[in-house]
């Protein structure tokens, strides 16, 4: 209905082009404007991924429109565009540089490497050309090979003035190490800014980022001595939650002391959590005291965190233990990992106790009430390799999705774990009854089993291809998906029959098909705000249209449609999310339409951001996520459409099977 329209807008557009005279003083200030038509149209060709009308553009006399063009191919990611954003590389405006770095930041081609070296302002003394260096080096650590991470790890000019300068040099570290590329020299110089207090506290954030999620990091046990004494005093939790997990990966006995100290005078359970998790690199012995005392911390996330301590590094002599704390009055999250722990450590010297144990679990889950219960109970029940026939049978047929998918999602992590020869040996026959359940999943139409059942098969160690008599039911299966509804499903089946067939696995893109709705976008107020009712209390958020007007109109138009009502937050992990809006209640449910993703440069960096879950690029539709915290592995790949405003207590609360009441929009 509205293509006429945006027809006519985009045809005054080009005859600008051509008629406007020139004027004698040039623009040079961004001002973005959600109801000028041009942002319009520039978002709709983002939103339908149409290049070359997106390209024209590149050439208008307002930078505005330039930058806002440019921005859009960080969304749309195609390396096709390469070329064409260098031209902007050099444009008189910084803040148009810095859009298309990040773009071709996003868009992660080897070939865009050179093209934003070339383009790096070393001469700008005066710092004009700060914001577009910065996203320079940090669109390096997204596209860059391993030898320009050394070079940019060892620029040491930078001075604790040059904020943006070191927030580029962290912001690129760090992308390198998202993408498993790390040095020894990058290591170094995040520690030395994390822990030099004179550095804005905003790069400190990010090199403390890195030190906590970079993987296989060798820790140098005198470089990393300063942060024992800066975590001791850092008043940022932000920056404590980060460091404490480095200290874990540091494994000295000094930073061990230094972890047990803090756990004891912190306030923030976030802290805590993140605590808990870095002791499990450290000496069971010493650890274990604080990780019993707190199974009863009154924050729910904190106390599940040390039941998964013990799952995670538990010991056979305590086995029993961690059952008899898990007949203890806890929450019912916090003793389903406790058992989970005993049946995974259980030596085989009280293998009696064994069948006691599967017998209360199996009465667990007859009389739970919440799927949810019900699902955690089947996870637990899979650390024992022998119920895997119990699993299948109860949780195939259970009513409720979530309890479904966690019995094909628990048979699945059976397949992958080592502990799979311990139970089954080489013996084929488990391997065969696996497959057939396995094939029972896809059959059913299930979309959730479909998915977790496709992705199980292509586990290389269980060989299941040579348990399949034929793939047609696999064919069968994918010609019954709907899409744009089923698009995760379809591609985890996708990729298995390519798997199996020995053939290369072609990426799955949704073509465009759910238009902006600017109609619902103009009756917003200026500052749009949105408050989720729970029995637990409100979560007031502000909607950002003019960042993400596409997901912003969808959301909206959903609540005000009534459809977030009496859903629920199907997924929460502790200290990173609270995940809601599935019409299944278990992740994988959708609606016959798609959105695009919208990934201008905003970061993950605070608590309460609010954004779009996805499985894969331009696949959202109607769940959203809540951060407890900072999460700048996020960054650009997941839009970001609000934040929370009051009510973060509320989200800190927040249990998985907690229901949505409402959704209101002021």
């Amino acid at each position: 209905m509205r293509k006429p329209f945006f027809i006519s807008i985009l045809c005054l557009f080009i005859c600008q082009l051509g008629c406007v005279p020139p004027v004698e003083e040039k623009i040079t200030d961004i001002n973005i404007n959600s109801k000028d038509p041009f942002f319009r149209v520039i978002y709709d060709l983002q939103d339908r991924q149409q290049l070359d009308s997106l390209y024209t553009f590149f050439n208008h006399a307002d930078p505005t429109y330039r930058y806002l063009a440019a921005t859009a191919f960080g969304s749309i990611r195609k390396a096709e565009a390469i070329d064409s954003l260098e031209k902007l590389l050099q444009d008189e405006v910084p803040e148009v540089r810095a859009a298309a770095a990040y773009a071709l930041g996003q868009i992660g081609d080897a070939r865009a490497e050179t093209l934003l070296i070339k383009a790096f302002e070393r001469t700008d003394t005066a710092g004009v050309y700060r914001k577009a260096n910065r996203a320079i080096l940090e669109a390096v650590g997204k596209c860059g090979n391993p030898d320009n991470l050394k070079m940019l790890a060892t620029i040491s000019t930078y001075q604790p003035k040059d904020t943006a300068l070191l927030e580029g040099q962290a912001w690129g570290i760090y992308r390198y190490a998202l993408r498993n590329i790390i040095a020894p020299e990058g290591t170094e110089r995040m520690l030395y800014l994390s822990a030099n207090t004179a550095y804005p506290e905003s790069v400190r954030f990010i090199a403390a980022n890195y030190l906590s999620r970079a993987q296989q990091l060798q820790l140098d046990s005198v470089l990393v001595e300063p942060l024992n004494e800066v975590i001791r005093t850092e008043a940022n939790p932000n920056i404590r939650m980060a460091l404490a997990i480095a200290l874990g990966k540091a494994r000295t006995d000094t930073a061990l002391q230094t972890l047990l100290n803090l756990y004891e005078k912190e306030s923030d359970y976030r802290v805590k959590c993140n605590i808990l998790r870095a002791l499990g690199n450290y000496n069971y012995e010493r650890t274990q005291t604080l990780a019993m005392n707190a199974l009863r911390d009154p924050q729910l996330h904190v106390a599940t965190r040390a039941a998964q301590f013990f799952l995670e590094n538990g010991i056979a002599e305590d086995a029993t233990l961690y059952w008899r704390m898990a007949k203890d009055s806890l929450p019912w999250q916090v003793q389903l990992e406790l058992y989970a722990a005993t049946l995974r450590h259980l030596p085989p010297t009280v293998e009696s106790y064994r069948s006691t144990i599967n017998n209360e679990l199996r009465r667990r889950f007859a009389q739970a009430t919440s799927p949810y219960h019900k699902a955690a109970t089947l996870r637990a029940l899979g650390e024992w390799g022998w119920n895997f026939r119990f699993i299948q049978r109860e949780g195939f047929a259970a009513e409720h999705p979530a309890v479904r998918t966690a019995s094909v999602e628990t048979l699945a992590n059976l397949c992958r774990k080592g502990t799979y020869g311990r139970f089954f040996g080489s013996s084929t026959v488990v391997a065969k009854e696996i497959s057939i359940y396995f094939r029972q999943a896809i059959d059913s139409g299930d979309p959730a089993m479909i998915a977790i059942a496709a992705e199980a098969l292509r586990i290389p160690e269980r060989n299941f291809k040579s348990h399949l008599d034929s793939l047609d039911f696999l064919d069968k299966a994918l010609a019954k998906l709907s899409l744009p509804r089923e698009i995760e499903t379809y591609k985890e089946l996708r990729e298995t029959i390519d798997f199996l067939r020995g053939k290369p696995n072609n990426a799955v893109q949704l073509d465009f098909n759910h238009p902006i709705d600017w109609q619902t976008f103009d009756a917003l107020g200026p500052e749009p705000k949105a408050t989720i009712r729970t029995k637990r209390g409100d979560i007031t958020l502000r909607l950002l249209p003019d960042i993400a007007p596409g997901s912003v109109v969808n959301f909206v138009r959903l609540a005000k449609e009534g459809f977030y009502e009496n859903k629920n937050f199907h997924r929460v992990v502790a200290n990173f999310v609270a995940q809601g809006g599935c019409p299944r209640g278990d992740g994988f449910g959708s609606l016959d339409y798609s959105i695009r993703s919208e990934l201008p440069q905003v970061y993950y960096d605070r608590e309460g951001y609010v954004g779009m879950a996805s499985a894969g690029n331009h696949t959202e539709c109607t769940q959203f996520f809540i951060t407890h915290a900072p999460a700048p592995h996020l960054d650009g790949n997941y839009t970001i459409f609000a934040r929370v405003t009051q009510g973060m207590d509320v989200v800190h609360q927040i249990r998985p099977g907690d229901v949505i009441e409402k959704v209101l929009i002021q």
